[in-house]
C-alpha cells in the first residue's frame, strides 16, 4: 500500500492531501466505494449535504473498520441552508445524517451573495466553540476572497475550486499560498483524458491521464479529491506517490490551460 501525503493547514490541523470524492454516488454504491477507499488506504473523503449522501458516507466509514480519528471527513453547507441560525441548524443535521461524533472540515458550498458573510460567521462560531476541526470555503475565486478579507475573524484552512490543467488559476494559487489558505481541486471528470500531449506524458511515466493530472496537483501542494466508484480506478487514483514529475513537464502541464470549467462560473454568483 502506498503512503499517503499530509499537509498542515493553518491551524496545525493535518489534511491528506489526496481523498476521495462522492459527488453523484448513491445508496449501497457510495456505502461500498467509502468502504473499499478507506480499505485502500484513503484518509480523505469528501462530501456535501446538497450531494444526499451523508448516510451513507457514514455507513461506509463505519463498515470500513477503519478508526474514526484516522479518517479526515469534510461536508459542506447546502445553498438552501445558508444564512446564521440555518448553517447552525444544517451543521446538526449534517452530524446526524452521518452518524459521527465530529466533522473535520465544513465549508460553504457556494458563496451565495445574500447569505455568505452571515453563513462565514456562523462557520466561525462552530470553529470557536470547538464542534468542527477546521472551516472553509468553495468555489471562491479572487472577488469572494477579497471580500471575505472584509468581515472574517478566521482565515479559511481551505478554498476548495475546480482546479486542473485546464483549468489553471495560478493567481488563485499564487494568493491561497499568500494566505495559508490550503487549495484543494475538483479536478475535470475526465474529460480531457483523450488529449494527446497528456498521453505522451502517461507513456514517458508508464501512468494513466488521471495519474499524471493528479500527481501535477500534489506537485503543486494542492489537495485533490477525485471521484470514482470503480475499485481499480480507487487504486489507479492512489498509486501516484511512487513517481515524480519533473520540473520541465511540470511547465508543459501547467501551460494545458484552456479556462476549461466543467461546472458553472461562481463569479456569475456575484
Amino acid at each position: 500500500m502506498h503512503k499517503q501525503i499530509y499537509t498542515e493547514l493553518n491551524n496545525g490541523v493535518q489534511m491528506p492531501l489526496l481523498g476521495l470524492g462522492v459527488y453523484d454516488m448513491y445508496n449501497q454504491e457510495a456505502i461500498q466505494t467509502v468502504s473499499t477507499a478507506l480499505k485502500i488506504g484513503y484518509r480523505l473523503i469528501d462530501t456535501a449535504a446538497m450531494y444526499e449522501n451523508e448516510v451513507e458516507i457514514g455507513k461506509g466509514i463505519r463498515q470500513s473498520g477503519v478508526d474514526r480519528n484516522e479518517i479526515f471527513l469534510t461536508t459542506k453547507v447546502d445553498n438552501v441552508s445558508q444564512g446564521y441560525d440555518k448553517t447552525l441548524q444544517a451543521f446538526e443535521e449534517s452530524m446526524k445524517r452521518l452518524d459521527c461524533d465530529y466533522i473535520d472540515l465544513y465549508l460553504i458550498h457556494w458563496p451565495i451573495k445574500a447569505t455568505r458573510k452571515d453563513t462565514w460567521k456562523a462557520l466561525e462560531h462552530l470553529y470557536n466553540t470547538k464542534q468542527v476541526r477546521a472551516i472553509g470555503v468553495a468555489n471562491y475565486l479572487l472577488p469572494f476572497l477579497d471580500e471575505l478579507d472584509t468581515y472574517n475573524t478566521i482565515v479559511p484552512a481551505i478554498n476548495q475550486v475546480e482546479f486542473s490543467p485546464y483549468l489553471f488559476q495560478q493567481p488563485l494559487m499564487e494568493r491561497c499560498r499568500e494566505e495559508g489558505i490550503q487549495l484543494q481541486a475538483s479536478l475535470v471528470r475526465g474529460q480531457r483524458f483523450n488529449d494527446e500531449r497528456l498521453i505522451t506524458l502517461s507513456e514517458k511515466y508508464y501512468k494513466t491521464p488521471a495519474q499524471i493530472i493528479l500527481r501535477w496537483a500534489i506537485q503543486h501542494n494542492i489537495s485533490t479529491i477525485p471521484k470514482s466508484s470503480s475499485p481499480i480506478r480507487l487504486q489507479e487514483n492512489f498509486q501516484i506517490f511512487d513517481f515524480e514529475i519533473s520540473e520541465e513537464d511540470m511547465k508543459k502541464i501547467d501551460g494545458f490551460n484552456e479556462n476549461l470549467r466543467v461546472v458553472e462560473d461562481p463569479l456569475e454568483l456575484l
